[in-house]
């Protein structure tokens, strides 16, 4: 993984320097990822078909299709993600070259359809830019196997913090834009700030177990543990730790010195900033 990885962050940096700010970050977050989904993927067998549900740049799909999985991945390029389609052409071609190339789909996750079923399905950082959390989960759990499990990550916007932009929350979206504007509008986090702020959906617990409960043939499970984890590599990942605001990243480290991250743990799911969900497939 680190080589291709070095590979492409090589070729970026003396093919399309623009991009290596969006590469680094990228990198940091297909290694994450990676480490996120080592449990499910250790139990699947060799070649099993998986589902990546927002493809993004395409690092952790090639470098899946790289370990041997047959990996279909959802990337339709939605609106405030411009810089993205570039990259991921970049990753795609390069992956070519050692045919390691997954299948991409180009559209919507709410209107993907396909005769293929799917041992594992999977999103981080998607669910809250779709335009239909109902839709997706209706499409994405049509296509697995019995038994098999679409897990996502995700903001949960029941808790009052927004992480693309580092803004508190005040209540409904239309009021948190009303008072906090400026600083959206101002946001250079990323190239296109209105169209990030146009597809957050407001997704949250209550409303996926809501979801989850009209459909008998899906169970669900939160993991409440990845919370801890997360607020560690708010301490531990510089440049993840760069995107978090200041008085966050000092907050944790006070938490960490007290030894109290331990505890995040024990937060229900309901009030935890993320959600790490798990919709399995009825047998």
């Amino acid at each position: 993984m680190d080589e291709f990885l070095e590979r492409i962050r090589l070729h970026v940096e003396t093919k399309a320097p623009h991009l290596k700010a969006l590469y680094d970050v990228m990198a940091g977050e297909m290694r994450f990822a990676r480490a996120w989904l080592d449990e499910d993927l250790r139990r699947l067998p060799a070649a099993a078909p998986i589902l990546e549900v927002g493809g993004g740049v395409f690092l952790l799909t090639c470098q899946l299709a790289r370990e041997g999985f047959s990996v279909t991945a959802i990337e339709p390029t939605g609106v405030g993600f411009g810089e993205f389609e570039e990259l991921g052409a970049i990753v795609l071609s390069l992956a070519a070259l050692e045919s390691a190339v997954p299948s991409i789909v180009r559209c919507g996750a709410e209107t993907f359809q396909s005769e293929k079923r799917y041992e594992l399905a999977f999103s981080v950082n998607v669910m809250e830019h779709v335009g239909s959390p109902e839709q997706v989960i209706a499409r994405v759990s049509s296509v697995l196997s019995a038994g098999a499990s679409y897990r996502f990550l995700c903001a949960n916007y029941l808790f009052p913090y927004e992480p693309h932009f580092n803004i508190p929350i005040f209540g409904s979206k239309a009021l948190t834009f009303r008072l906090m504007h400026a600083r959206i509008e101002s946001s250079t986090r990323m190239d296109d700030p209105a169209g990030v702020w146009e597809s957050l959906n407001w997704i949250s617990v209550p409303q996926v177990r809501r979801i989850a409960s009209t459909m008998r043939s899906l169970d669900i499970r939160f993991h409440s543990n990845t919370l801890r984890w997360i607020l560690e590599r708010a301490v531990s990942d510089a440049e993840f730790a760069k995107r978090r605001a200041k008085w966050m990243v000092a907050f944790i480290r006070v938490l960490r010195s007290l030894g109290a991250l331990r505890l995040a743990s024990l937060l229900p799911a309901t009030i935890q900033p993320i959600m790490d969900v798990r919709l399995i497939k009825k047998t």
